[in-house]
């Protein structure tokens, strides 16, 4: 089983920065498939969608669309928040990120490339979203799916409750959070 947490604000571990150096080889392999997809489509290449892909990646995790603009204006502040918008719809239309739309109602993307299937935790109490895998669950669904003739083409699996800090009460609350 792997478990991925992801929160806002802290400092980077070891495996974080790799993931982070990882993060620049898969916005290079994003570009080059973004570049190639708007070449089809007739589209524009430009500077300002690299740096929003380059950034998009370099924050992994679940990233809301308001913190990436964030990230992207303090990078350049001529980038607009209707292109990281536009871009991230882009992005997400030619399979490089995938939206998350989870109970906040505040759509996330998330990386498509270079990673496995997963599914995710939510906290209610501080919104944090910790990713899984387990094959074990994913055999249940398969069996369930199968047993009613049914297909499995694709699925999520959101689980919503608090976690242990929260519990504990040590974790902000949701509101407090940027």
């Amino acid at each position: 089983m792997r478990i991925v947490i992801n929160m806002a604000t802290r400092r980077r571990t070891p495996q974080e920065e790799e993931r982070t150096s990882d993060g620049k080889v898969e916005a290079q392999a994003a570009l080059s498939r973004l570049g190639s997809w708007l070449e089809e489509r007739g589209l524009k290449h430009s500077r300002q969608r690299d740096v929003i892909v380059e950034t998009f990646y370099g924050m992994g995790g679940h990233v809301p669309v308001d913190g990436l603009v964030a990230r992207v204006r303090s990078l350049d502040a001529r980038v607009s928040v209707a292109t990281v918008y536009r871009t991230m719809k882009l992005l997400a239309e030619c399979g490089i990120a995938v939206p998350r739309r989870f109970d906040d109602g505040q759509t996330r993307y998330e990386p498509a490339t270079g990673r496995s299937h997963h599914d995710h935790l939510i906290c209610t109490g501080c919104g944090r979203i910790v990713e899984f895998e387990n094959e074990k669950i994913e055999e249940l669904q398969n069996r369930v799916a199968r047993s009613h003739g049914f297909e499995v083409e694709s699925h999520k699996l959101e689980l919503y409750g608090r976690c242990d800090r929260c519990r504990r009460g040590e974790a902000g609350s949701r509101e407090a959070r940027p």
